[in-house]
């Protein structure tokens, strides 16, 4: 289970760094807007897959759902790896691909409620921190691989008799492929039904090969409480929601900020989360240690302060303007322009394109963008500071959610919850680059990452009116000591 967990995250993030140039190669009608639709393609497929798998886990062996699901992620890599190859409307292949993967991602669900129901209460927190240490360590690989993949270049090799071109864009899919086969082996092979109860007690499982029925007993009566599983699958779309906004961004800020190319952009970037990705399987160790001391619901409230700051240096604060790419291809192709033009709104600026002939890819904040010609850079040491702390603050949130969200459901089977944490989960990635990819497109980093702080300090308001019901399910009915727990 961890290593699917391992894979699905590196499904996702093995090309989220190259996603915006390949999309601007294969189809130049796309833009900044239809990248925010491409990065929440996935998040679609698995929003409508999680419940579906999940309650497909509760009445049958989880080994079905979870070969089914790698299955159409293998598909669905080998279809991206293809998108260049219609004459138009290559971004809808490109979206649909996506879509497809996130479909097959959708076994997150499973996996995290077969967790849920093989620990004890004691055992439970170290397992999920586990199990996001290993999407992390997915995290961290995809960026390394697609960085690894970039010395192929953009060209690569080409080979006729499959119509592939193997290059920077479609090796890492096609690695990601091999990865997904290798697991459905491993599924087979290797995984096995267990179950325990919130004591630690084994009994038999209806998701296992052989016949029977779950023994229930005394530990499963009672209700759920439901105001509390409804304000962590709010809080966990918020802490998806925000760490959605800053992965989609990294690619167009530097660009914009920086003036990085298409490469350039794709190999800083994936450096930088590669090392956030280690950061983050570092504080998934500490919390095991920490939330014996203080708790899980006070480590998720210093997470969340956390993500706060995080995103509140963000904010641009100099007054430096980023470099504008129109002042170059101005340079270049237009070079009688008056002074008086680059004072002009956007909508009045005439269409500026590079001659023909001229190679050099054009690097900067585009005109189009009417922001960047009057809200200041956001600096490098801004941009890196921020990175630490979200790196820091959203492993933290991550796994306390998921940790307290099982808690609180106790030992009924979770299929069907764990679904829709993920659904939720899932929602807050499709919001959240169509969010921050209208608001920065139309308004720029100041209005984006001033409501991302605005709904941050929502959430903290959340959490402290309903922290005294985030308590496991057998603490609440007396069964156990919440210090056992």
């Amino acid at each position: 289970m961890y290593l699917t967990m391992f894979l699905s995250s590196v499904g996702f993030s093995i090309v989220i760094m190259s996603v915006w140039p390949y999309l601007q190669k294969i189809d130049p009608t796309a833009d900044a807007s239809f990248l925010g639709w491409i990065i929440a393609s996935y998040s679609i497929g698995q929003m409508v897959a999680s419940p579906l798998f999940g309650l497909w886990s509760n009445y049958r062996p989880r080994r079905e759902p979870l070969v089914i699901s790698t299955a159409i992620s293998v598909a669905a890599n080998c279809l991206y790896a293809y998108v260049h190859v219609p004459h138009s409307h290559n971004k809808y292949y490109m979206l649909t691909a996506r879509a497809l993967v996130g479909f097959g991602a959708g076994n997150v669900a499973v996996v995290r409620s077969y967790i849920a129901g093989a620990t004890s209460l004691t055992e439970r927190t170290s397992a999920m921190a586990n199990t996001s240490a290993c999407q992390a360590v997915g995290f961290i690989l995809g960026p390394v691989f697609q960085t690894c993949f970039t010395l192929i270049g953009e060209e690569g090799v080409t080979w006729k008799f499959l119509c592939l071109q193997l290059n920077m864009y479609t090796a890492p899919v096609l690695f990601g492929a091999l990865l997904g086969v290798i697991n459905i082996i491993l599924i087979f092979a290797i995984f096995r039904e267990h179950r325990v109860d919130d004591m630690g007690r084994q009994y038999k499982s209806i998701n296992s090969d052989g016949e029977g029925s779950d023994v229930l007993d005394q530990n499963t009566e009672g209700s759920i409480d439901h105001v509390a599983v409804v304000a962590l699958n709010i809080l966990f779309f918020v802490i998806l929601f925000v760490f959605a906004v800053f992965e989609t961004i990294a690619t167009p800020l530097t660009m914009d900020m920086y003036s990085w190319t298409r490469k350039e952009a794709v190999f800083y970037n994936g450096i930088i989360l590669s090392v956030i990705g280690i950061e983050s399987v570092v504080v998934f160790m500490v919390v095991k240690i920490l939330s014996k001391k203080t708790g899980e619901r006070a480590i998720l409230h210093a997470g969340l302060l956390i993500v706060l700051v995080g995103f509140f240096i963000l904010l641009p604060w100099g007054k430096k303007l980023p470099n504008i790419q129109w002042q170059e291809i101005k340079n270049s192709s237009i070079p009688r322009t008056a002074p008086s033009e680059m004072l002009a709104p956007f909508w009045s600026l005439p269409e500026l394109q590079l001659p023909c002939n001229h190679t050099a890819e054009p690097v900067g904040c585009p005109v189009t963008q009417s922001w960047c010609l009057n809200t200041p850079m956001i600096y490098l040491a801004q941009y890196i500071s921020s990175d630490v702390l979200i790196g820091l603050g959203y492993p933290v949130c991550n796994v306390m959610s998921y940790t307290l969200y099982s808690k609180v459901l106790g030992p009924k089977p979770q299929g069907v919850y764990m679904g829709w944490l993920t659904a939720s989960g899932s929602g807050a990635r499709i919001l959240g680059p169509v969010f921050v990819s209208q608001i920065y497109t139309h308004l720029g980093p100041r209005w984006a990452f001033s409501l991302i702080c605005g709904v941050v300090v929502v959430s903290l308001l959340l959490l402290e009116i309903v922290y005294k019901r985030l308590i496991a399910f057998s603490v609440r009915y007396g069964r156990l000591q919440e210090e056992n727990c």
